[in-house]
């Protein structure tokens, strides 16, 4: 079989599983309907006559308004405990360690003074708690779906009714300043606007200081109706520091002075704003739904009063999407139709000077507007799609028609109905709520057939991997009839897509990629089933030892609790732990080792003689203790989840930038510099060990140098960003340029050393000269072309009695000419070199990608992964340690590395960046996979081995004069033995370890099909089942390559046997 076919075979056994996948995701994250309907004056929301104070009134619409002008200050990420005083602080923690507290003193100043013109409140923001769907709630006051999270950085304009668009509409002039995701948003909507770069988290003052250049001068020019001013420093802050860094309570501070100068610029007919979008964890991240996530500052302030009361002693809490109707109300504009907020009556009660009752009556007319907005838009939504809960609905409706009848009572007798006017508010308050509560849990409405679908399909590629994997290895296995299958599914998706034509119904490439799936998937997997049923039992599909097979279910069950998923990170080193012990605690048992074995050689066909590695219990013992040890260390790294508050996140995950004192900075600096080092100073002495190194060729020659100097950058790098806010003013310009084109040159430097890797992988060392070699060789002198092609295919392991026979003849013809020699060293190790080359040229740029001291960690995983592959030589198999999946630990400040100032309009490049920090492990694991499959022939033995042969004729006595000569193992040329083989066995790996990714996925999406109800769907199981989608992506993507590198390098090693033929036939 060509190795080619094996490539094109697995990567369609990937493109079955990404059928499945996206077939299921398509059922599973679901984005609501966008209704493009829009309110307008000329409509009243509902039937029923619109309250007094709206005819003949200028500015006047559904509701009389009560300012002209609104300044809006949008603080990203400001926190509702940012907003409280120094008094104030957090349980368990003491005010001095929160320097955040406090710091907007201007907020309580006014609460104190000032009590009936400005109001604070706890904002309760909707999950996801990015800036892009907080916007869009801001503006629409509808709730934007989960997928949504995804475009948080590619955003479109809003098609649905706005507060924005009701503005320019009615004429207002809205000037905008700050970050320009509002660009994307409202394209053309603002009559003046001044856009910053958003994306740059390492960037705290490039957008403040470009809106605070314009804010004041636009506010004393007039020229504005609206004044939108969106702050992000605050924000960043968080992501690069944290909020507890002495920095945060700067922002603070300086977004105290933005708040006092506009209060002291106010005029009588203007509302100040200022609002949080979301907040932010105890890290600096956001994304999530924990409490310190969705909890935001609102503040509102008036000139005049604005509020009958005194504020309650503790904030009350409204939801985000209130301030839409509220704003709309307030200004005299339509409530945008999609709205499902509720207006907060409190400013609608007048001054403090107001009577109780006419008080009570302007709440309830805001409210019934409300309600009737609310109630309109539910019904055209209803109409045009089947999302909503029609019982619920039915009951709704009923509330409200009950509410509204009793409103329109209370207008035709106003007098002396205090309690029935208190009822009319409780009812219409009821169902605003009501209906939002109704909205939130519809709007996770599911395909079911989809999901189904989907589902069925990963399952079904899962069993295709196992039954596949173990027919692999036999000669009647049909390596090239995926050919077949292929062309039967295309015909399958032909015929479907020109049905759906014929019937006029639109195609959808999801189904008509799931639909060549399985049009390609049953033909083989009915001939494999056949072909496997006739041969052997089911139960060999399993040959799995008993506790590692039980282990491996747990992990897979673990995925149906919510408890286990949040605790992965935790529960999966302990599964890999317990797995150790109990082999060892096997092995003492029994009195003796698990019997060594090298698991590969069994597979590659009966001729091929096998040597088993020549390890010992103690050995083995010394392994796995070294295995947990590492385990240990890498777990002292963790980041706690949301979910578990009393779980501190190492603070070694933070970059030294965030520290404070320069020590201790100086003592990490040098310890990540140090495993920088050990990890280079390691693969060099793999290579030297195994005679790799000595090799003239380009990528050894780039090993040699190459790395030496993207170890430099990475350091040189390090020192900059960990002290490029401590440089002098003088040189902060040369720092700039410096953390551009030191990540840009290392990552260049790895590209070219891939490059040189794929166009000379082989890395041996080549001398001829006259004369017998006396070092170790594989290689022994020759002289003429092989007798056949099957000796130039099998040439490895053949070429030693080849060889000498040629030489003993040419020494009969002539005894005077001392004979050509050639001599190559250690390719025994070609392919694992190339393999261990790779991996590291892959792991310096993306160690570049994490936090400094995230440098340990990847010394620590080599180190695994080291102990790992010895443990499989021995016959010992375990599971890798996973990771864990929450939308607040994915680390954005890696899309900035080597472009500090942003991508432009590119969203890809920061996509690639931020998925490779996300998801290195998952690639340099699946880049590694073969040397599962290389690493026990690796072991088989280092020392050389003796043999005593009696020569057979007087030549062959002057060829060796020794009767004893060294002859060096053959290791991984033992795999070019039976070439059908080698390409069965890297089939067979290739299929089990998409099998294991498979069922991993599959049971993410069952646990998300059977639970998606489950009140932490969205919290998590849906972010599981993405992360592990993305996972498998990555980490097939990465089998394909590893695999495809392992055949440049047999077919290098082939044609370098070819060449070397020809050279001696001339």
């Amino acid at each position: 079989m060509q190795k080619v076919s094996v490539l094109l075979f697995l990567a369609w056994v990937c493109f079955l599983f990404y059928a499945g996948i996206s077939l299921f995701t398509s059922g599973f994250l679901l984005t609501r309907l966008e209704l493009t309907n829009h309110s307008s004056c000329q409509e009243p929301p509902g039937p029923e006559p619109l309250p007094l104070g709206h005819r003949g009134e200028p500015g006047a619409c559904w509701m009389a308004s009560r300012f002209s002008r609104v300044v809006l200050v949008l603080i990203d990420a400001l926190r509702f405990d940012f907003a409280q005083p120094q008094s104030s602080h957090m349980p368990g923690e003491p005010s001095a360690s929160l320097p955040f507290l406090g710091k907007l003193s201007s907020l309580q100043r006014i609460l104190e003074i000032q009590p009936h013109r400005g109001r604070l409140y706890r904002s309760q923001v909707d999950p996801p708690t990015t800036t892009m769907q907080r916007l869009k709630a801001l503006t629409t006051g509808s709730l934007p779906t989960f997928i949504d999270a995804g475009s948080n950085f590619a955003s479109h304009a809003i098609v649905e009714d706005n507060l924005i668009k009701q503005l320019t509409s009615a004429g207002r002039r809205v000037v905008f300043m700050g970050d320009d995701t509002w660009k994307d948003l409202f394209p053309g909507a603002f009559s003046q606007a001044f856009f910053f770069p958003s994306f740059n988290v390492r960037d705290l003052h490039t957008v403040d200081n470009g809106i605070l250049e314009h804010l004041y001068p636009t506010m004393d020019s007039g020229e504005w109706d609206v004044l939108i001013a969106h702050f992000l420093g605050v924000d960043h802050c968080g992501h690069k520091h944290g909020p507890h860094h002495p920095e945060m309570a700067k922002k603070l501070s300086q977004m105290d002075q933005v708040i006092q100068g506009l209060v002291e610029r106010l005029e009588n007919d203007t509302l100040l704003v200022v609002a949080g979008d979301h907040g932010m964890t105890m890290n600096g991240d956001h994304g999530g739904d924990s409490e310190l996530e969705v909890s935001a500052a609102l503040f509102l302030y008036s000139p005049t009063a604005l509020f009958p009361s005194v504020p309650p002693e503790e904030p009350e809490v409204v939801p985000q999407v209130s301030l839409v109707p509220t704003l709309a109300l307030l200004l005299g504009l339509p409530i945008p139709f999609g709205n499902i907020g509720e207006v907060m009556t409190e400013l609608f009660s007048g001054n403090k000077d107001s009577q109780p009752h006419t008080s009570a009556m302007a709440q309830a007319s805001a409210l019934h507007l409300n309600a009737q907005q609310v109630s309109r838009f539910l019904h055209t939504y209803s109409a045009a799609t089947q999302d909503l809960q029609v019982k619920e609905l039915q009951r709704l409706q009923s509330l409200f028609s009950k509410a509204s009848a009793d409103y329109q009572r209370l207008l035709q007798s106003p007098q002396g109905a205090e309690a029935a006017l208190q009822a009319v508010i409780a009812e219409l308050q009821q169902f605003l709520r009501g209906a939002r509560a109704m909205c939130i849990e519809s709007w996770a409405q599911f395909s079911l057939v989809r999901m189904a679908g989907g589902a069925t399909l990963l399952a079904a590629a899962c069993f295709f991997c196992l039954l596949a994997s173990h027919w692999a290895t036999s000669q009647g296995f049909p390596f090239h009839s995926h050919r077949l299958s292929v062309a039967w599914g295309l015909a399958g998706t032909i015929i479907y897509a020109g049905l759906l034509a014929t019937a006029g119904l639109k195609l959808d490439p999801v189904v008509l990629g799931a639909v060549a799936a399985v049009g390609s998937l049953l033909p083989f997997l009915w001939k494999a089933w056949a072909g496997w049923g006739a041969r052997r039992p089911l139960a060999a599909l399993l040959p799995i030892p008993g506790p590692v097979l039980l282990l491996l279910l747990i992990r897979w069950a673990a995925f149906f609790s919510d408890s286990f998923v949040i605790a992965e990170a935790r529960a999966t080193p302990f599964l890999l732990g317990s797995l150790i012990l109990l082999l060892v605690a096997q092995l003492h048992w029994e009195g003796q080792l698990l019997p060594p074995k090298l698991l590969a050689i069994p597979r590659l066909g009966p001729s091929t003689p096998a040597v088993p590695p020549r390890h010992n219990g103690m050995h083995a013992l010394g392994l796995g203790v070294g295995l947990l040890l590492c385990t240990r260390l890498a777990g002292l790294f963790h980041r706690c989840p949301e979910e578990t508050p009393a779980c501190r996140s190492s603070p070694w995950l933070s970059p030294l930038a965030t520290m404070v004192g320069g020590r201790a900075k100086n003592l990490w600096y040098g310890a990540c510099v140090g495993a920088l080092v050990a990890l280079l100073a390691s693969v060099r002495l793999w290579l030297r060990r195994y005679g790799n190194l000595k090799s003239p060729e380009p990528p050894v020659l780039f090993v040699r140098w190459g790395l030496p100097l993207m170890a430099l950058g990475i350091a040189a790098y390090w020192a900059l960003a960990s002290g490029a806010d401590e440089a002098p003013p003088r040189l902060r310009a040369l720092v700039a340029g410096a953390s551009v084109v030191l990540p840009r040159a290392v990552a260049g430097l790895a590209a070219s050393g891939l490059m040189l890797l794929l166009w000379r992988p082989v890395t041996v060392l080549v001398k001829a000269g006259m004369g017998a070699p006396r070092t170790r060789t594989v290689l022994t002198p020759f002289l003429g072309p092989p007798t056949s092609q099957a000796d130039l295919d099998y040439v490895a392991p053949q070429i030693y009695r080849h060889m000498q026979e040629v030489f003993r003849g040419q020494l009969e013809r002539n005894n005077s000419q001392g004979p050509l020699t050639v001599a190559a060293y250690q390719l025994g190790s070609v392919y694992s070199a190339a393999m261990v080359t790779a991996l590291t040229l892959l792991a310096f740029p993306l160690l570049l990608l994490h936090a400094e001291r995230v440098s340990l960690v990847f010394l620590l995983l080599f180190l695994q992964s080291f102990l790992l592959l010895h443990l499989l030589a021995a016959g010992i198999p375990i599971t890798t340690p996973g990771h864990q999946p929450v939308f607040p630990a994915i680390h954005w400040h890696a899309a900035f590395i080597g472009f500090p100032e942003g991508h432009g309009s590119s969203i890809w490049l920061p996509a690639f960046l931020v998925g490779a920090n996300t998801f290195a492990s998952h690639l340099l694991f699946a880049v590694g996979c073969p040397l599962l499959l290389l690493w026990p022939f690796l072991c088989e033995s280092h020392g050389p081995q003796k043999r005593r042969q009696t020569p057979r004729n007087e030549a062959e006595t002057r060829v060796r004069p020794e009767e004893e000569e060294e002859e060096e193992p053959l290791m991984e040329m033992r795999l070019r033995n039976a070439p059908h083989h080698f390409s069965a066995a890297l089939l067979q790996l290739g299929l089990k370890y998409l099998f294991v990714l498979g069922v991993q996925i599959l049971a993410c999406a069952l646990a998300a099909f059977i639970l998606r109800r489950h009140l932490m769907v969205w919290k998590v199981f849906a972010p599981k089942f993405i992360f592990e989608a993305v996972g498998f992506i990555v980490s097939s993507v990465g089998l394909l390559l590893g695999i495809a590198l392992v055949m440049r390098v047999d077919g290098a090693v082939s044609s370098w046997f070819k060449q070397l033929v020809l050279a001696q036939q001339r």
